[in-house]
């Protein structure tokens, strides 16, 4: 799925329609002390068997996701452009 590298978008801080700069979004790394995960290993410490929980289901699509950056004001409103979709996004030349 290609798509401009500049959007003309409503930004909401300044009320109007501006030029917004595109970031195609990445998911960060995951914190690895997070609650579900401390609870997990307190589980899973010892001898133990099979530990409860619900099997994950990888999606095959996903939707696709921007940044979008005002070049007037810097504020930042992610978007998400169109429906489930295989392809990943890349810029439009």
């Amino acid at each position: 799925m290609k798509i401009a590298r500049e959007l003309n978008v409503y930004c909401p801080k300044c009320g109007k329609h501006t030029e917004h700069k595109v970031v195609i979004y990445s998911k960060k790394q995951e914190s690895g002390l997070n609650v579900g995960k401390r609870r997990r290993a307190r589980k899973l410490k010892g001898i133990t068997g099979k530990v409860k929980g619900q099997a994950t289901v990888v999606k095959v699509a996903k939707r696709q996701k921007v940044l979008l950056q005002c070049k007037v004001c810097k504020y930042e409103v992610e978007r998400v452009l169109g429906s489930r979709t295989k392809k990943k996004l890349e810029f439009a030349i």
